[in-house]
């Protein structure tokens, strides 16, 4: 019976992994019809090695086996050469990510935080503080098309504001909804946060302890004291009051990209090396009010993968299984050959949203994209996993090329159960320890482009994953 449910996973899951809608912003016309036959012709002519299926280990079982996540030693970097970054594997991916790009680099604006920079950022985003209510009533979409590409870092506070939901449209009514909704949450933190000694929330504030100071440890913002008090108000303060899932580790890292948006809404400088007691109270207080709130909309689309046994972590697991074994049957084969299970690498990528495989001002960029995405976080992403999966199967598949070398050259007799743990143990490390510390724009917004023709190809199409 499980083994029938499992085959009818996509028709009961109808939005995963994701329905197809209209893309806000995609900066790049509909994919070429020719150029996509080419494509999936060229892909089929990919041998693959029958193999005989392993039994899945369950969820609970990796939980058992497998140590935490989410320690600090996975932030730091293994001894590992930084490739060049590779093109993606399509005629269609490159085509696509080309126009994104031409278009993208229309849009940008210099760096430089100053009065001139005004007259270079797009139409669409002079309309968020210029625009009467009905001109931005009118340009709702022209915002997320213009935000898709990437937000200019003078008005991505705003942006992200009203991208989520938290600031309204209407300019008359934005004092008075974030003076509203500030004081809504200090009252929170009257009413609820010194019930944090209480015996039954203890647990609760305790794992927030122990995971604040695992929040990007290398990044020296994270590690000031205040900031740290503040994100254990933020997520105590979210536990409580969503009582079906409460905290669970990794929403610590969701704060992040918010905390740095509105602090950069205050600081010229370098954010990440700022120091925050050079702000004022005030300021301290706007910034932890608006990074609980848009967090709050986050999860909100997306909170099954917090609650218990987090079942939408596994949905989204199995969705990318399904996916890659469909857009690149070698690369899965070859997991499965090795006995590399998609739980083993992809649990971290869905519950923490790539976090700790880029760096942060990566995750910015992402996000920018995320929110303009109908169903970013919860269905976009599952594409994006996939395209950043099959960047690196040059390496994946290297690495079983590298380990027979070794043994051959090493004239080692062993048995291939011993061949088959070496290179299993070399894959994860690989997946666990992605190169992508000197990432920037330019590698995010081919990944985008990849995930958006994958998402343009194989979303509401479930016979896809049919194998």
């Amino acid at each position: 019976m499980a083994a029938e449910n499992s085959k009818q996973f996509w028709k009961r899951s109808a939005k995963l992994p994701g329905s197809i809608q209209p893309v806000y912003g995609a900066q790049h016309p509909p994919l070429d019809p020719q150029l996509t036959k080419n494509f999936i012709k060229e892909r089929s002519k990919v041998n693959a090695v029958p193999l005989k299926n392993k039994k899945a280990s369950s969820f609970h079982e990796f939980a058992r086996n497998t140590s935490d996540a989410w320690d600090i030693g996975d932030d730091e970097e293994e001894d590992f050469s930084s490739p060049s970054f590779q093109t993606l594997n399509s005629k269609v991916a490159l085509a696509t990510a080309a126009q994104v790009l031409e278009n993208h680099s229309k849009l940008r604006v210099k760096p430089e935080r100053s009065q001139s920079t005004t007259s270079e950022i797009p139409a669409s985003y002079k309309v968020i503080k210029s625009s009467s209510d009905a001109q931005l009533s009118r340009n709702s979409n022209e915002l997320r098309k213009y935000s898709w590409p990437g937000v200019p870092r003078e008005v991505r506070p705003v942006t992200w504001r009203l991208l989520s939901g938290y600031l309204p449209a209407n300019t008359e009514r934005r004092k008075l909804t974030l003076q509203r909704k500030r004081e809504e949450y200090f009252g929170f933190i009257e009413q609820y946060y010194d019930s944090r000694n209480e015996e039954h929330h203890q647990d609760t504030y305790r794992q927030i302890h122990i995971d604040i100071p695992r929040t990007n440890p290398l990044i020296p913002l994270f590690q000031q004291p205040l900031v740290q008090e503040i994100f254990e108000r933020i997520l105590f303060i979210w536990a409580i009051r969503h009582p079906a899932s409460g905290y669970v580790q990794g929403i610590n890292d969701l704060v992040t990209p918010f905390f740095v948006v509105f602090l950069s809404e205050y600081v010229e400088e370098d954010v990440e090396n700022f120091d925050v007691t050079n702000l004022s109270q005030d300021m301290l207080r706007s910034i932890e009010a608006d990074s609980f709130w848009c967090m709050s909309k986050l999860l909100d689309g997306i909170q099954d993968n917090y609650t218990f046994a987090q079942p939408g972590i596994q949905k989204k697991v199995k969705a990318l299984e399904e996916l890659v074994s469909r857009i690149d049957e070698q690369v899965h084969n070859h997991f499965r050959r090795y006995e590399v299970e998609y739980l083993q690498f992809a649990f971290r990528w869905m519950n923490n949203l790539l976090m700790r495989e880029l760096p942060l001002r990566c995750t910015i960029r992402l996000w920018d994209t995320y929110q303009s995405e109908p169903e970013g976080f919860s269905h976009f992403h599952l594409y994006v996993c996939a395209a950043f999966l099959i960047k690196w199967r040059k390496e994946i598949l290297d690495e079983e090329d590298f380990q027979r070398r070794m043994l051959v050259d090493q004239r080692v007799s062993r048995d291939f159960q011993g061949f088959l743990k070496v290179n299993w143990k070399g894959l994860l490390m690989l997946l666990q320890n992605l190169p992508t510390i000197h990432w920037g724009n330019e590698e995010i917004g081919l990944l985008l482009a990849e995930a958006y023709r994958l998402k343009y190809m194989f979303a509401d199409a479930p016979n896809h994953y049919r194998r």
